[in-house]
């Protein structure tokens, strides 16, 4: 009997560990070129607190760690302004490479520069860049994301004429994506009557939910760009009279996967910020030892729903 996905992964992070403890040796140990390379230094600087984001920087540290390389950390909590301080802090400390998960993607090509002139090389998570600007990308094609969950509100319509809230994160850079690949994914029998940011807040999507069932009694589904903000809208639909409404989302946690199970969300999209993390510590290290890596790589993305929640890919291991 084939093991299923997420005890796969389990398995082959034990071993990985094993590994580790048995040769007293980093994941690249075995390419290593020279002795004398010594640590890295690498800069993390999150965009927010949401679940993504602190799982991300949990798989940062580990693989940070496990790869023997010096980690310094911020958090722009969704603020370009603050983005940019944390850049030039990170600059100031002169660390070998920035890891970015940035707030704005408007803002980000002056972060970008200041780091380039500095001479340290910028490595991005979740979006990318002009190849020639960066270190490189791990990217979650976060309009392809979008465009999943629209193709299921879509197939789950069928030619009925439907009503579709968007309840956004916060303006610019990934929600943006999210929901532009979302509304393009939608059928013209599916009519956005309401879309407001959530702000990637649990209390705020909460909020907005409520007064979109009050202003739009006949609303028929809601994409919300993460599941903590989901489940908030759940919540709020349920209590102003709106159970039927369905939602659908983006992340695929462990928490999600059983709100599929049990009704309480209709969709989701998995995206693992574990692999985002790991990905980008191994390229980043890879690329500035000038060791084969790709460039620009990709965090795989699926539709999941309750009929294949059980094989769904780990989110955020309990080993991260």
């Amino acid at each position: 009997m084939p093991t299923p996905s997420r005890r796969r992964r389990a398995t082959h992070v034990l071993l990985l560990g094993v590994g580790l403890l048995l040769s007293g040796c980093g994941l690249y140990a075995d390419d290593t070129d020279s002795a004398d390379d010594g640590p890295l230094t690498l800069g993390f600087v999150n965009g927010g607190d949401s679940q993504f984001h602190n799982c991300l920087q949990r798989s940062v540290e580990i693989n940070a760690k496990n790869n023997f390389a010096r980690l310094v950390t911020a958090n722009s909590n969704q603020d370009a302004a603050t983005e940019l301080e944390n850049i030039e802090d990170m600059i100031a400390r002169e660390v070998d490479a920035i890891i970015l998960q940035t707030v704005d993607t408007d803002a980000l090509k002056r972060g970008i520069e200041e780091a380039t002139r500095a001479d340290i090389p910028v490595f991005l998570t979740s979006v990318s860049a002009d190849p020639d600007d960066i270190l490189g990308a791990v990217v979650v094609d976060l309009k392809a994301v979008g465009g999943l969950d629209g193709q299921w509100v879509a197939d789950d319509a069928g030619g009925r004429d439907v009503q579709v809230a968007v309840i956004a994160g916060a303006p610019g850079a990934a929600s943006d994506l999210l929901t532009d690949g979302f509304t393009a994914a939608l059928p013209a029998n599916a009519e956005v009557v309401a879309k407001e940011p959530g702000m990637f807040d649990a209390g705020k999507a909460g909020e907005v939910a409520a007064g979109m069932a009050r202003a739009h009694p006949g609303l028929d589904y809601a994409f919300v760009a993460n599941e903590q903000m989901a489940f908030a809208a759940r919540r709020a639909f349920d209590t102003a009279g709106a159970d039927r409404v369905r939602i659908v989302t983006v992340n695929g946690t462990d928490e999600a996967l059983a709100a599929l199970k049990d009704g309480r969300l209709s969709a989701t999209v998995s995206n693992s910020a574990g692999n985002t993390g790991e990905l980008a510590v191994r390229n980043t290290i890879a690329l500035l030892r000038d060791r084969k890596a790709k460039k620009i790589d990709h965090t795989p993305i699926r539709l999941v729903t309750k009929g294949n929640a059980d094989t769904a890919p780990l989110y955020c291991p309990a080993d991260y």
